[in-house]
């Protein structure tokens, strides 16, 4: 099982990124999938879920309007779009897998697979 994340890097406040997570090893369109981030210091925050077919997607406050996730189930790949990015967005960004939907996980142990990682770095 591997789930593999791309597209970060470094980027201005006000400026987007879009990661990906490709998957393989499991079904990937039996899961639900999310996106988790660390930043330097502090604990894991959730940070989206999008349901198995893609119809229902969840944010926290904290990036709603900001940031879409969406999948590709033909092409076992999960992304995150990034819009209007903060220096408080700056972490580390993680993919995960779970059989079913749990909104506002951000606990590794509480999914079945997990990426890892991808730096995002926000700044002037």
């Amino acid at each position: 099982v591997q789930l593999v994340e791309s597209g970060g890097g470094m980027v201005q406040p006000g400026g987007s990124l879009r990661l990906s997570c490709a998957a393989s090893g499991f079904t990937f369109s039996y899961y639900g999938m999310s996106w988790v981030r660390q930043a330097p210091g502090k604990g894991p925050e959730w940070v989206s879920t999008i349901n198995t077919g893609g119809s229902n997607v969840y944010y926290p406050d904290s990036v709603k309007g900001r940031f879409t996730i969406s999948r590709d189930n033909a092409k076992n790949t999960l992304y995150l779009q990034m819009n209007s990015l903060k220096p408080e967005d700056t972490a580390l960004y993680y993919c995960a897998a779970r059989k079913g939907v749990l909104i506002g996980a951000s606990e590794r142990h509480k999914y079945d697979y997990w990426g890892q990682g991808t730096q995002v770095t926000v700044s002037s």
